[in-house]
Formats: C-alpha cells, sequence, structure tokens
C-alpha cells in the first residue's frame, strides 16, 4: 500500500472514529463528571459546604489552616437532563446555559464547568479509541516491514545465484538518495560501455532514462553494480524465485520452495490475519468469568460460547454446518526458560519430536518472516501438521496453519496457531473434517528457572467422523485439548532433566550408549504411533476384510529399502475398546515383567524379566528397559524387548518391540542405533471422562474413575518378500491374535464386561 493510500485510509479511519462521538457519549459513565470540584469562585454557590476546621487548626508557623475544597455530586434528575442536552448541543452559548442554571438550579458556573469536563471525558475517550486502532495499524506496519526486510535480506541474483543484498543496507532517506545517484551513475557507464561495443550513439537524451509510469519498477533495464555485490537484479528490481504478490504489490521469495504451492496467496491478508489471532490469544489467555466458566471443585474451565461470540469475530469464516467446538485452556509451571520453549515451537521438527504422540507429522511450508534475532519476536511462518489421538477410531486432523511469534516483553512471549486455506475457497475439501481457531500459548519467564505456561486450544471439529466411544473423550478436550499439550511438556522436560542424571539403574552403560538406546526407543515409540493413527509418513493402505469388525482398522504397506524394519510386507491391526477398570491398575498391570505371560505370545508362557532400564521421568512407570524371558530347561534365548513405558493425567504408553541380543549389544557399546530392525507392538490407554454432568479432571488414581479406553496395537511382517501377496489368512490371524489379548487381559484383571465397541 502505498504512502498516499495509507494517509488516506487512516485518515478515513479516524473521520469514522468521529462519526463514533454519539455512540460513545451513549455509554458514558456520568459519575466521572457529575462530582464538580469547586475553585475559582465556583465555590461560592449555597450547594457548597463551608471549609472545615477552627481557630486551632492554625498551623505552626502562623498561617491560617488552608481550606479543604468540598464536591457536589448532582442527582440524578440534573445528570439526565444534561446528558440529554449535550447530545444536541454539546457547546450551549450563555442563553443556553442560564436556562439549564434556572430549570436544573444550579449556577451558571456549574452548568459551564459541568459541560468543559463533559467535552473533555468526550476527547479522552476519542483519543483512547484512536490509540488503539493505531496501535494496531503500528503493529501491522512494523509486521510488514519485517517482512520486506527478510525478503531484501535473502534475495537471490538469478544470473550468479549468490545474494543480491550481502550487507545491511541503511533506510535513511538521506542514503537512500546517495545510493540512488551512485546507482545512476554505475548504470550511465554500464550502458555507455554496452553502446561502445554495440556501436551505438548514446544520446544525452537516453543517458538518463525516466521509466513511463506504465514501466514502474517492471523497466527493462538490466542494473550491474560491481563494487557493492549488487548483480544480475534484472527489471529494475529484485527478482526473487518461488515469489508472490502482497497486496500492494511487493514480491517476497518462499524460504523453503520444496514444499511451496504453486498458487499464489496474499502475505499482507496472513499478516492481518496473525495479528488478529494474536489479540485473539492474549484475551483467551487472560479472561476469565463469564467468558471462561469453573467446574466445581477440580473441574476444568468451560468455554461460554455465547460470551465468546459477543466478545469475537470471526475472521476466518463461519463455522461450518455440522462441526462441534472444543475450547480448553490450561497453566502450569515447566522447569525450563521461556526461549528455549519459543526455539523448539518455532522449528517444525523439534515441534513433533517434543509431542510424537500427538504430531504424526509437522513440515514448515513457508518462513514469511524469521524475526528479529534471537527473540524470534513477530516470526511468522506457514506449516501443515497431522494431529492424532492414539486410537483408530479417530481420524487424523490434517491442518493447514499460520504461526505466528510475538515477543510482548522482556520475558514473555505468546505463539499462535489459526487455520487457513491456500486453495480456492470452493474446494470441497476446505477444513476436511477440522479447522483450528486462534491457539496456542503464552509464556512467562520466572526467577526460579521456571516458565509459566498457558494454553489455549480451540477447535471446530466434524463430530460425526468420529466412533461414539471417543467422543466424550475429545468433547471434554483431553483428546486434543490444553491439558494434554501441557501434560505432555512437562512429561518431556522431566525426563530430560532426568536424563541429565548420571544414576542409571542396572547393567553399567556410558552416555553415549544411553543416547543411542534412547533414539531406538524414540523411534519404535514414533513408529507404532504413526501405525495406529495411520500417519501419511508411512503410506498404510487400509484393507477392509469381511471377517474384521468394523471397530478394528487393517493396514498394510510394503518396506524395501528401509534398513530400521524388517524388509517385506507389513501387517499393521488396532482396535480400541472400554475397560471398566482405572488407567493406573491396567497401566500397572501391562508394565509388569512378571505378568507379562499372562497375555504376551511372545513370552511363551515364560516369566520375563528386566535386565536394566534407563529411568527417563520420575516414578517407575517412566521408563525404557530391555526385558528377556528366563531360561528354560538351561537354554537361554537370544531374543530380548525393547520397551518403553509412560504414564501421565492424559494417557499412558506401553509399546514394545522384539531385538536380537547382537543388535541391542552394538547400540549400548555407542553403536547406530538407525540400522536395528524393529516392528513395534503396544498399549495406549486413554482416560475415561464422564459423559454428563460438568467437565471434571480424569482420575487415574482412584476405583471411583468410571474407567478408561484401551487401545491395543500390532505390527507384524506376514511375508519376508516385498513382492508377494497378501493373503486374506495373514489378515484374519492377526485380527485374531488382537482379539486374544484383549480376552487374555480381561480374564487376568478379573474383568467381566469389557466395553464393547459397536
Amino acid at each position: 500500500m502505498g504512502v498516499d493510500n495509507r494517509t488516506a485510509f487512516l485518515h478515513s479511519k479516524r473521520m469514522a472514529s468521529h462519526g463514533e462521538l454519539r455512540l460513545i457519549g451513549e455509554n458514558y459513565d456520568p459519575g466521572f463528571i457529575g462530582m464538580m470540584k469547586e475553585d475559582d469562585g465556583y465555590g461560592s454557590s449555597d450547594d457548597f459546604e463551608g471549609a472545615l476546621g477552627n481557630d486551632q487548626d492554625t498551623a505552626d508557623n502562623g498561617r491560617p489552616p488552608k481550606k479543604k475544597k468540598k464536591f457536589h455530586r448532582h442527582n440524578p434528575h440534573q445528570i439526565h437532563e444534561l446528558e440529554s442536552f449535550f447530545k444536541e448541543c454539546p457547546h450551549p452559548d450563555e442563553k443556553q446555559r442560564r436556562e439549564l442554571s434556572r430549570r436544573l438550579a444550579l449556577e451558571s458556573k456549574q452548568i459551564k464547568f459541568w459541560f468543559q469536563n463533559r467535552r473533555t471525558q468526550m476527547k479522552t475517550q476519542l483519543e483512547r479509541h484512536e490509540h488503539v486502532f493505531l496501535k494496531q495499524e503500528n503493529d501491522k506496519l512494523r509486521a510488514e516491514n519485517d517482512l520486506l526486510r527478510q525478503a531484501i535480506a535473502s534475495a537471490i541474483c538469478n544470473n550468479c545465484g549468490v545474494p543480491a543484498v550481502p550487507d545491511e543496507i541503511s533506510y535513511e532517506p538521506s542514503q537512500l538518495m546517495i545510493e540512488n545517484s551512485r546507482l545512476k551513475d554505475e548504470l550511465n557507464r554500464a550502458r555507455a560501455l554496452t553502446n561502445k561495443f554495440l556501436g551505438r550513439h548514446l544520446s544525452s537524451s537516453s543517458a538518463n532514462p525516466s521509466p513511463s509510469p506504465s514501466q514502474g519498477l517492471n523497466s527493462n533495464v538490466e542494473v550491474v553494480v560491481r563494487r557493492t555485490g549488487f548483480c544480475g537484479l534484472n527489471n529494475g528490481s529484485i527478482s526473487l524465485p518461488m515469489g508472490f504478490e502482497f497486496g500492494h504489490g511487493a514480491t517476497m521469495p518462499l524460504m523453503n520452495p520444496s514444499f511451496a504451492y504453486e498458487m499464489p496467496y496474499d502475505k499482507s491478508a496472513l499478516v492481518d490475519v496473525a495479528l488478529a489471532a494474536m489479540d485473539e490469544l492474549i484475551k483467551m489467555a487472560q479472561m476469565g468469568n463469564p467468558l471462561w466458566i469453573k467446574g466445581f471443585g477440580d473441574g476444568m474451565e468451560t468455554l461460554n460460547l455465547e460470551e465468546y461470540k459477543r466478545t469475537f469475530s470471526s475472521f476466518i469464516g463461519m463455522k461450518p454446518s455440522g462441526f462441534t467446538t472444543e475450547a480448553t485452556r490450561e497453566t502450569a509451571m515447566v522447569p525450563l526458560r521461556g526461549l528455549a520453549l519459543v526455539d523448539t515451537l518455532m522449528d517444525a521438527n523439534r515441534w513433533a519430536e517434543m509431542f510424537p504422540c500427538m504430531i504424526s507429522r509437522a513440515v514448515t511450508i513457508d518462513v514469511l518472516s524469521s524475526g528479529k534475532g534471537v527473540t524470534r519476536d513477530n516470526a511468522l511462518q506457514l506449516m501443515e501438521a497431522e494431529f492424532q489421538v492414539l486410537s483408530p477410531l479417530v481420524p487424523i486432523r490434517q491442518i493447514q496453519f499460520i504461526r505466528f511469534c510475538k515477543q510482548h516483553s522482556d520475558s514473555v512471549w505468546a505463539i499462535v496457531d489459526v487455520s487457513i486455506n491456500l486453495s480456492n475457497a470452493a474446494n470441497a475439501l476446505m477444513f476436511a473434517n477440522c479447522r483450528r481457531l486462534p491457539s496456542g500459548c503464552v509464556i512467562q519467564d520466572m526467577d526460579n528457572k521456571y516458565s509459566k505456561v498457558t494454553w489455549v486450544e480451540h477447535s471446530e471439529y466434524d463430530e460425526s467422523t468420529v466412533h461414539h466411544l471417543l467422543r466424550p473423550l475429545l468433547s471434554s478436550g483431553f483428546g486434543f485439548g490444553a491439558q494434554r499439550w501441557i501434560a505432555t511438556l512437562r512429561r518431556q522436560y522431566s525426563s530430560l532433566a532426568q536424563l541429565m542424571s548420571p544414576d542409571i539403574h542396572g547393567e553399567d552403560i556410558n552416555t553415549v550408549g544411553k543416547k543411542s538406546m534412547l533414539k531406538l526407543a524414540q523411534r519404535m515409540a514414533y513408529n507404532f504411533s504413526a501405525g495406529i493413527g495411520a500417519s501419511s509418513v508411512n503410506k498404510w493402505d487400509k484393507l477392509n476384510v469381511g471377517n474384521v469388525g468394523e471397530d478394528v482398522r487393517v493396514m498394510t504397506r510394503k518396506n524395501v529399502n528401509d534398513p530400521g524394519e524388517p524388509l517385506g510386507i507389513v501387517l499393521s491391526a488396532a482396535t480400541s475398546v472400554w475397560m471398566p477398570i482405572t488407567q493406573q491398575t491396567l497401566f500397572g498391570f501391562l508394565r509388569n515383567e512378571r505378568m507379562r505371560n499372562q497375555w504376551d505370545i511372545l513370552s511363551s508362557g515364560r516369566p520375563m524379566q528386566a535386565m536394566f532400564s534407563v529411568a527417563k521421568g520420575p516414578g517407575q512407570g517412566n521408563c525404557v528397559s530391555i526385558l528377556r524371558g528366563a531360561a528354560v530347561n538351561g537354554s537361554d534365548t537370544n531374543m530380548l524387548i525393547l520397551q518403553e513405558t509412560w504414564s501421565d493425567a492424559c494417557g499412558a504408553l506401553i509399546v514394545y518391540a522384539p531385538v536380537d541380543a547382537s543388535s541391542i549389544r552394538v547400540v549400548m557399546n555407542s553403536g547406530d542405533s538407525s540400522h536395528v530392525a524393529l516392528l513395534p507392538s503396544g498399549f495406549a490407554i486413554l482416560p475415561g471422562v464422564q459423559t454428563d454432568g460438568p467437565s471434571m479432571q480424569p482420575d487415574i488414581d482412584e476405583n471411583t474413575s468410571d474407567g478408561c479406553i484401551l487401545t491395543v496395537g500390532f505390527q507384524i511382517l506376514v511375508n519376508s518378500v516385498p513382492t508377494a501377496k497378501l493373503t486374506v489368512e495373514s489378515v484374519e490371524t492377526v485380527n485374531h491374535l488382537l482379539t486374544c489379548t484383549v480376552e487374555k487381559i480381561k480374564a487376568a484383571l478379573s474383568v467381566t464386561q469389557l466395553g464393547s465397541v459397536e
């Protein structure tokens, strides 16, 4: 937007603000002006009391005591009449003031001062209104300015492939004029040299060409500048690859062209959306009742949708038909510095690694602005991610969104996400099953090396795509809500702090070997989660077999060259069932190696024992372990089991995979874990949520809980030849294994009524 256009725009907004004077006046609180102070002879009215004090009030220095000024508050009738008259005539003349004085039994000076104060109050309200608007405009201009600076700093010359602007440029007008003059001299010398070799006559009129208005910045002049490193800036402006247009015509580069969309999109519009989303997130994080309604006792906060609609306006379109709203907020102390968390959230890979059971895939499509220095202030990027719940009965949420980081003070940051649609608005796939309203976190550094994190999650989704067993979990917010993000964040950073400790239970293992084994366990858990949620990363093919129930998801894929898995045809089967026992009881049973032979066919009925374990957090349940079966008839087995377990308020995980003993020894001796082939299986436990009454924190420890949801998943190699055909018998065998495992768990825990999935 040009300077003249922006000036006209701001002027029109100010004029519109002046047009709101009457509306501001109608909302005016008369208590601000109804109390009048007497001075300048104004206190001679009979309506004022005399000065307080007596002869004993004389000060020690002999001076007479000062009179204490008194105040007079007009009665409601007088205020109403004055307000009514002010709406019609804010500047009454002497005759009108006398008439009001007579009618209201007030002195003329009182009438005069009341109107003066009323006009001052009106002006103050208007200035405050304009200040808010101008501050928003200033934030927008700053963000656009950062984008332009990023574009100039990252420009690449098309001819030579080197940075077009390698050095910092001064944007002061005097420096720009000097630079412009120098560039003209360089241009003239280049044109003269060209014409000399081509045998053309250089006329005085062509020595300083002035492009016509139709040419503008698209003049077909090739600028060649030697001394500053500028070279090959075609068409009189910076030519940037993979660019797209701002609303005012400025071209910006895409930082990651490998993920770029071919269609252009308006970056200035994305800046507007980012600023509006940031404003909404801050208010959602700070406001209390009536926007957020607290449940009974330790109940969760519930968003008041009617109050939300009155407070905020939708800037990403109306709520799609048939969609359900979920909104949660949670605050917690996390043992890390705020800037470290900001860096993690602004890096797609580190963000996905921090929340592996919630994010199956994350990618940065475009970096619109990398922000200011290490603080990442005003960083803005376009992203795409797949969000998941560890159950095959909940579809993956694939969302395109922008992520905006703003540093509000030296110790406070805010990061907000909001869904966008880069394709045609008429596209039927727009927000296919979910869209994310302004969501994110506010991070505040504390003095004790902790950070206070307030997380807000707000989305709208198609509930009809979710199985009825999981609907209460999602509607409560424990599927994708703020409580789950906070619980995962705290567990991950507690694990990081634990891993810094040199204490390791079991056999001796050096630090490098420990990291290598944890990396192997991380890959195992990630592949298990991807198999449960059908992530697009592994490109699973879903199978529909007649003898397999609708509540069981069966998928297959071929591994041809991945050394981290056995070569051949891999079959994945998963289901979720209701268990009428507490999460902690079920978790304790499944992770207990002494009871493993009651449900695990890999144990062959033998008791299992832990060789050693690496703690990943407080409590015995958060660890990575190596298990082996007890020797039978004096013979030892060469097959071990790698297992990772953890539990928190929002769920639990038990994932394991058989591994060769020699491979584990290599890993423990600081070897490379990427070539260890494994196929994970395991369990995910989701908390039970009440289906009626106020939203409550799920109870994972006590027997008062209604129960929990158990997800069982297996990945099995059914054929070592990748080109072989998958048989129906293989599918039925894996499905039978799934059913038998659930029945064995039920029998071992004496669960007589296992919730069915219909």
